[in-house]
C-alpha cells in the first residue's frame, strides 16, 4: 500500500452497517486502535474490542497507523460489529454471513500475516442489515485494584512524627468509567461519561478532568518505553503513567495527570508534561503541581504523562511508592512475592494480571512511610526465620507496565501467629516500611488453596452453579474471546430454554474440554461473580 508522508489533522467518515455515518477527526499517525477509541467516545455502542474496521477491502489492524492504509480526508471506513456468534480476529479462511435486508462482507484470507492480509469485499446494500446486537462492556481475566480501592487499603500505624511524607490527596468527585476490555491484549479502554460542569476523578486510573458541560472522554494506558526515545531518557524520567486520551477539542478545560513524586522535599520546577503527537515529543509546563497530580489547562490530547527533568546524570527525587505482597496459593507452605514499585496504578495492574495467572492472592498492606529514591537498593528483612530469594536487596526503579517487574520471593516454612517484615534503605540503614503478616491474612488464601483447580471447584459446586450462575452472556463472551468456546457452541448454550439448562449445558461443555477450559471458566467466575465464588468456597 502507498504511504502518505504529510502529518496533518483531518476528518474521515465512518459508516456502520446500519447506515449511520460519523465524521471523526484523525491524523495519519493515529493507530487503528486510536480511531476505535474516538468512535467509542462519539458513539456509546461502538465498543473497540467488538469492532472491525474496513477500508478499501482491507480489515484494519489495531497496531498499524492510518498512514499505512493511505487513509485521507476523502476516505470512508466501514465499521462492523463482531456478531454474537461471529468469532474473533484474526480472521482465518473464508467467512460468509448473511442478514435480513442485505449482505455482510465476504472475508478471504490472502496469505501473509494473519489479520493484516484479510481481504474483505463489501457488497452494495450492506447498510440495510437489520440485526440488532446488544453489546456491553465487560471486565475480563481478573479484578484489578483501582485508585479508589488503593485509597481504602490499611493505613500505616507509624506515628506521624516518624513519617517524612505528609502529602495529602485532593478529594474530588469520583466517576466510575465504562470499561471495554481487550482480553487477549490484556488492555482496558476506559470511557468516562461526565454528567455536567465540575472536576471528576476516574475511580480506576486516578485521572481527573475539569469540564464545563457534560462530556465523554476515552482513555487507556500507554507504554513509556515505546514512546520515550533513548536520547530523551537521558533528560527526562517518567513520573507517572502515560495515557492515551481523546475527547472532542475544547471539551476538557483541564486535566489532572497522576504523578508519584513526593513534594515534601522536591523542587517542582523539574515537573513537566510530555505530549507525544505526530511521532514527536513536546514538553509543556503544568498550570499547577499538586501532591499527587499535575494540572494542565486547555489540553490538546493524544499521549500525555508527567515527566521530571533529571539533575546531572541521575535523578534523586523522593518518590511515593507501594509495597505489594502476593500469596502463592499453589506453592509449598507459605510463599510470598514482594514488590517495591512507584505509586503507579498502571504498573500495579500489570503486576496483578501476572500474579493472578500464577494463582496468587494480594494481601493489602500500607505503603512505605518515607519516600524512596530511584537507583537505591532496599533491604527486606523479618523478625522470623524466612528464606528470601534471590537476595534480600531489592532495587527501586521504574519499569514499564509491559516489562517484567522485580520482586523477591519469601518462603516461610512455619507460619507463626504474627510475623513482622521491614524494609530499610541500603544506603543509610533507615527504616522506610514495616508491616505485620498475621495468620488471618492467609485464612482466605488457605480456603482458596483447598480448591486445587478450577476443575475441582466446578465439579464440587456444579448443582449450585446450575441454579445460581448469572451474567451468562458476559461469561460466554469472555470464554469465546479467550478461545475456550466457539461461536456455534455459544449459540447452543443460548438456545437452551431456561437459565438452569443454559448453565448446565455450559458446565457440561467446559467439562468435556478438560482442565484448562475449566480453569479459565473458574477465573471468569471469580471476576464476574466473586461473591458467589467466595460463598461456595467457604461453605
Amino acid at each position: 500500500m502507498a504511504e502518505t508522508t504529510v502529518s496533518s489533522t483531518f476528518s474521515i467518515l465512518v459508516k456502520s452497517l446500519l447506515g449511520k455515518i460519523i465524521s471523526v477527526p484523525v491524523s495519519l499517525d493515529d493507530t487503528v486502535l486510536d480511531l476505535k477509541m474516538k468512535l467509542f467516545a462519539l458513539e456509546s455502542d461502538f465498543y473497540p474490542s467488538q469492532a472491525r474496521l474496513i477500508h478499501d477491502g482491507w480489515q484494519l489492524v489495531d497496531e498499524l497507523t492510518l498512514r499505512h492504509y493511505n487513509i485521507t480526508s476523502n476516505s470512508i471506513v466501514h465499521h462492523i460489529l463482531r456478531l454474537r456468534g461471529g468469532g474473533s480476529a484474526p480472521l482465518k479462511g473464508k467467512e460468509d454471513v448473511s442478514a435480513t435486508g442485505g449482505q455482510l462482507p465476504v472475508v478471504q484470507q490472502q496469505g501473509g500475516l494473519p489479520g493484516i492480509a484479510s481481504r474483505i469485499k463489501i457488497p452494495s446494500g450492506s447498510a440495510g442489515v437489520t440485526s440488532i446486537i446488544e453489546m456491553k462492556s465487560y471486565l475480563a481475566g481478573i479484578t484489578s485494584t483501582g485508585a479508589e480501592e488503593i485509597q481504602k487499603w490499611p493505613q500505616s500505624d507509624v506515628p506521624a512524627e516518624e513519617r517524612s511524607c505528609h502529602c495529602v490527596r485532593q478529594e474530588l468527585q469520583e466517576v466510575k468509567p465504562e470499561i471495554d476490555s481487550y482480553v487477549l491484549k490484556e488492555e482496558n479502554i476506559y470511557k468516562a461519561c461526565l454528567p455536567g460542569p465540575g472536576i471528576f476523578q476516574c475511580s480506576e486510573t486516578g485521572l481527573a478532568f475539569e469540564v464545563q458541560s457534560a462530556a465523554s472522554i476515552v482513555y487507556r494506558y500507554a507504554s513509556w518505553s515505546t514512546h520515550l526515545k533513548e536520547a530523551d531518557q537521558n533528560v527526562w524520567v517518567p513520573a507517572g503513567p502515560l495515557f492515551n486520551i481523546w475527547a472532542l477539542p475544547g471539551t476538557v478545560r483541564a486535566v489532572h495527570l497522576p504523578h508519584f513524586i513526593c513534594l515534601s522535599d522536591a523542587d517542582i520546577s523539574g515537573c513537566s508534561i510530555a505530549h507525544f503527537e505526530f511521532q514527536k515529543m513536546t514538553i509543556q509546563q503544568p498550570t499547577e503541581v499538586m501532591a499527587f497530580s499535575a494540572v494542565l489547562e486547555n489540553p490538546s490530547f493524544s499521549l500525555v504523562g508527567v515527566v521530571w527533568r533529571k539533575l546531572r546524570s541521575a535523578i534523586s527525587l523522593p518518590m511515593h511508592s507501594l509495597v505489594l505482597i502476593f500469596h502463592q496459593l499453589s506453592a509449598a507452605n507459605t510463599t510470598l512475592h514482594l514488590y517495591l514499585i512507584p505509586d503507579d496504578i498502571s504498573v500495579k495492574k500489570a503486576i496483578e494480571r501476572q500474579e493472578m495467572s500464577w494463582n496468587s492472592k494480594l494481601i493489602p498492606k500500607p505503603p512505605p512511610f518515607s519516600p524512596l529514591f530511584f537507583g537505591n537498593r532496599y533491604q527486606v528483612s523479618s523478625n522470623a526465620q524466612v528464606k528470601i530469594t534471590p537476595g534480600t536487596h531489592l532495587p527501586f526503579c521504574y519499569k514499564s507496565p509491559k516489562d517484567q517487574q522485580l520482586f523477591v520471593e519469601i518462603y516461610i516454612r512455619n507460619m507463626a501467629e504474627e510475623i513482622e517484615f521491614f524494609i530499610t534503605d541500603g544506603q543509610n540503614d533507615t527504616e522506610v516500611w514495616r508491616a505485620s503478616l498475621r495468620s488471618g491474612d492467609f485464612s482466605h488464601s488457605r480456603n482458596d488453596s483447598k480448591t486445587p483447580s478450577g476443575a475441582a471447584f466446578l465439579k464440587k459446586h456444579k448443582t449450585e452453579l446450575c441454579s445460581r450462575m448469572g451474567q451468562l452472556s458476559s461469561i460466554l463472551l469472555n470464554l469465546r474471546v479467550g478461545d475456550v468456546i466457539n461461536s456455534e457452541e455459544e449459540e447452543e448454550v443460548q438456545a437452551q430454554n431456561t437459565k438452569q439448562k443454559k448453565n448446565q449445558f455450559l458446565l457440561d461443555l467446559v467439562e468435556r474440554k478438560g482442565p484448562n477450559a475449566q480453569q479459565k471458566l473458574f477465573q471468569v467466575l471469580r471476576t464476574k461473580d466473586p461473591f458467589l465464588v467466595e460463598h461456595l468456597e467457604n461453605n
